[in-house]
């Protein structure tokens, strides 16, 4: 039972920390706001990760949840989505939308990068990587998910409660909420399970064949079916040439640029201006998504590929660190000390995921000869 939570306490931790300290948002010395900030981000995380695998709503289904999870904070909890002034911004001159009261850089800033991928895709995926033979398999039985469920609620009220938050009005508040509840009903839709839709392919597959054998003779009929197993044994479709996956290193590479382009549009709006951020933070958005949509129906994608995703955006947000001033007051040099430790002590969490994962890989490999 113990070894079985380990995943799960990790990413109660990790999502936190990850999204808070490693960004250098919060300095070390305010660790233990981990007490609210756990529950609320680990708690959202893990409830995130555990309906997808559940449902098999996969990883399309978590980046969904992933968005709606940071509606529910920025819109209901802190509201900074409708707070012209959060954390000292003047978010109204940062593309603000005067019908909708809310400022469209914050948005498309906050609810994508900062959020959706650091705060919950990146751990979630850094921790499966840790336990490649349990990473699509829940880790909570149904107590498990109603205790990460009722510290989620904990730390959601605490945050919402905080009396020096922004009073939104309530019509904004019921279009977060309703934003939010389309956002999981599109996750967590019914999804059939993979290996039934793989096994579905295969029999209709399976159908075509005997029907093209049918009318052929029965020699070219044979000598069409042994290509045609010739080219499954090497993992290619029949008929078709194989493209294969990217490696890991270079979807790591790949999603290094993407953060730091993600990162240059905010550290230089000013001189950018919003508007154009806000166009960035979409195109950037649009075809990250596509483009590992694409990779990940082609032979090879597997865990390290997923690893690196998650790697190269926790490595982001590690660099990220050091030009970030904390949102809390502490001297440049606990500040420095802070970030080094968090970043190092990142690298080496990196370091034993990806041996995990390879290691997975060559056992794989070994089982099939």
């Amino acid at each position: 039972m113990g070894k079985r939570l380990v995943p799960a306490l990790g990413l109660f931790v990790l999502s936190p920390l990850a999204g808070e300290f490693l960004l250098g948002n919060l300095p070390v010395t305010a660790l233990p706001a981990l007490i609210v900030l756990a529950p609320l981000y680990g708690g959202g995380a893990l409830l995130i990760r555990e309906l997808a695998r559940r449902r098999g709503a996969g990883w399309p289904g978590m980046v969904l949840l992933a968005v709606a999870y940071g509606v529910v904070e920025e819109g209901l909890l802190t509201r900074s989505l409708f707070d012209p002034h959060f954390a000292g911004m003047d978010l109204a001159s940062y593309a603000w939308l005067p019908g909708v009261g809310v400022s469209a850089w914050w948005t498309t800033f906050v609810l994508g990068g900062v959020h959706a991928a650091g705060s919950v895709l990146a751990p979630i995926a850094v921790m499966e990587a840790l336990v490649p033979s349990r990473a699509e398999e829940p880790w909570l039985g149904r107590p498990g998910l109603v205790v990460a469920g009722v510290l989620y609620a904990l730390g959601a009220a605490a945050t919402a409660l905080n009396p020096d938050a922004y009073r939104a009005p309530a019509g904004q508040l019921a279009a977060a909420a309703v934003t939010a509840a389309l956002l999981t009903a599109l996750a967590l839709r019914r999804h059939r399970p993979a290996a039934t839709l793989a096994e579905q392919a295969q029999g209709q597959e399976r159908e075509r064949e005997r029907e093209r054998a049918q009318e052929q003779g029965p020699e070219r009929a044979q000598a069409q079916e042994q290509e045609r197993a010739a080219e499954r044994a090497r993992g290619q479709a029949p008929g078709r040439a194989v493209k294969r996956a990217p490696g890991a290193g270079a979807v790591l590479g790949l999603t290094l640029v993407a953060g730091l382009a993600f990162w240059l549009a905010a550290l230089t709006i000013d001189v950018l201006r919003a508007w154009p951020a806000v166009a960035a933070n979409l195109a950037l958005y649009g075809a990250a998504y596509a483009l590992v949509a694409r990779w990940a129906r082609r032979t090879g994608w597997g865990a390290a590929q997923r690893f690196a995703l998650g790697a190269g955006w926790m490595l982001t947000y590690a660099w990220h660190s050091f030009p970030q001033p904390p949102a809390l007051p502490a001297t440049p040099a606990v500040d420095l000390a802070g970030n080094v430790a968090f970043a190092a002590a990142a690298v080496v969490l990196l370091a034993v995921a990806w041996s995990r994962v390879r290691s997975a890989h060559g056992a794989e490999e070994t089982a099939t000869l």
